[in-house]
């Protein structure tokens, strides 16, 4: 079992016993987060002389230095979960350094962000195999020891994500907001919903602020903007729709997410555990006596682009990435990051074919129906696949595109990464379902005949050049997804039951036995 002590989470900390210190001018007064939960951090920079580092390929500018920084005061708070795993490692820590507690080391040649701070996303795909393993230890410690807890939130602020497009979904939604909004409440909730449903005719905000004025200070529209920059503005999030609306939620809330609770309004559920009849005693529950929270895990996916070389040589993606490196002669460059709660995919696009441009200057166009992808896990090289495409799947998505490529369905606790191929043009290939310490990278190469595509829990389509690469790796932000009370294990199996009919068939008769009379 790792030491937790090691454990190498850079994430800001609250604590309940004393009220921290605001560290920034720009204040939000509708979230009850930040207004007093915040903190000094502890940042933990990786160094770059370790034996166990992955390739120079995967991060940017590269010190072989440690240097150790002033005490930083953090512009960001993060989510109640965060900030447990962060109290726990720093209690530990403490007991065996005797208080070190504000202590900021860093990685030079990290990015930095406002007023020379590093850049508090310190990506997953730069931890060491030991590192990685702490991380994503410590977020299954938490995860066991949250199922078995009520978590009482005081909640202010509260987030409602729905299908802006559905008119019966708009008209539910009103109606939760004037709930919640209504001078019956105990407490005077603030109520964020997205931004497009203020001039819409169905929702009626006009209508809404008609009936109670005093609703006027407390109905707040959000943006994406909003979600992506300020996300601790948010308590409490609560999802009107199927398992896609809880996945935009995760999609939104790309590092720090509330608590989410959905209910189900869509076609299958895996997510969505709540009916919305009752919404009106689910909610009571949740926020006078508590709720049981499930952390599931997420990949965190990093676009890396091949870098141009002034020289005219031959270039092999597998040497690249396993192979030697000359200093500061870096291969790729990463592009962005996401953080999935499905999967990554990477497939052959929209197009199965691809014109060019011949150097005699005679145009043609090749028909290529499959994509050329090489799979790499940690430093090594583990197969060329010719296929439609691969698709890398968390627990959770193993229910989603993994189950209809062939994929293993999976227990949304399983520390592990799922890969399938997608109509594979061989017979040999089978799902293959690592550990959630791997760092995979899914990359098109030079000798490709055709470019593919990646796409992050179906968003954010992008094309891979022949060169290009996508890392994959376990997130060290999970999806705090509200679960009702009872055993967690059961709900799933059952789920699987309801929605896909699993093992379902008829009972085989007995045998009645001939007696000789």
């Amino acid at each position: 079992m790792p030491d937790p002590e090691t454990n190498n989470i850079g994430l800001p900390i609250t604590t309940q016993s004393e009220p921290p210190r605001p560290t920034h001018e720009e204040s939000y007064d509708e979230s009850s987060t930040s207004e007093s939960e915040y903190q000094h951090a502890l940042e933990v920079i990786f160094d770059a002389e370790n034996l166990h580092r992955r390739k120079s390929s995967m991060n940017g500018v590269d010190v072989p230095k440690m240097t150790r920084r002033k005490e930083q005061k953090r512009s960001d708070t993060a989510c109640f979960v965060h900030q447990l795993l962060e109290n726990e490692r720093k209690a530990k820590r403490a007991a065996k350094n005797g208080g070190l507690n504000n202590i900021a080391e860093y990685r030079q040649g990290d990015k930095e962000g406002e007023n020379g701070v590093p850049d508090a996303n310190h990506h997953s795909r730069l931890l060491t195999k030991k590192q990685l393993s702490d991380m994503t230890w410590s977020v299954r410690e938490l995860s066991k020891k949250l199922g078995s807890l009520r978590l009482k939130l005081k909640v202010k602020t509260v987030f409602i994500l729905t299908k802006a497009h559905d008119e019966d979904l708009i008209g539910y939604t009103r109606e939760v907001t004037a709930w919640l909004l209504s001078t019956d409440r105990t407490t005077p909730y603030i109520v964020y919903v997205q931004d497009v449903l203020e001039h819409n005719h169905r929702f009626d905000a006009a209508g809404l602020l008609k009936q109670e004025p005093s609703y006027g200070g407390r109905l707040k529209y959000w943006s994406n903007e909003l979600c992506e920059k300020h996300p601790q503005t948010f308590d409490f999030a609560i999802s009107l729709g199927g398992d896609g609306t809880v996945l935009y939620a995760s999609w939104l809330f790309q590092r720090i997410v509330p608590p989410v609770l959905s209910f189900a309004l869509g076609s299958l559920g895996f997510l969505t555990k709540f009916d919305f009849e009752e919404y009106q005693d689910t909610l009571t529950t949740a926020f006078l006596e508590g709720v049981t929270v499930s952390l599931r895990l997420r990949f965190e996916g990093t676009i890396m682009r091949s870098s141009k070389r002034s020289e005219d040589t031959k270039r092999d993606l597998v040497e690249e990435l396993i192979g030697e490196e000359c200093d500061n002669n870096h291969t790729h460059k990463p592009e962005r990051t996401h953080n999935i709660l499905n999967e990554v995919v990477v497939d052959r696009g929209p197009n199965a074919s691809r014109c060019f441009t011949n150097h005699l200057g005679v145009f043609g166009v090749t028909n290529t129906a499959m994509s050329s992808i090489e799979i790499f896990g940690d430093d090594e090289h583990f197969t060329t696949v010719q296929a439609d495409g691969v698709c890398v799947a968390t627990p959770t998505g193993s229910t989603a595109y993994n189950l209809a490529a062939g994929g293993s369905l999976c227990h949304p606790e399983n520390p592990v990464i799922l890969v399938s191929a997608i109509c594979a043009h061989t017979l040999s290939f089978r799902p293959i379902i690592l550990p959630d310490t791997v760092v995979l990278r899914i990359g098109v190469p030079y000798d490709a005949r055709t470019s593919s595509w990646a796409s992050f829990d179906g968003r954010e389509r992008v094309e891979l050049c022949p060169g290009d690469y996508v890392t994959i790796s376990a997130s060290r932000y999970p999806f705090a997804n509200v679960m009702p009370q009872g055993r967690r294990s059961e709900d799933w199996v059952k789920s699987i039951s309801r929605t896909l009919q699993w093992n379902s068939r008829q009972r085989q008769k007995s045998f009645k036995e001939w007696q000789e009379q």
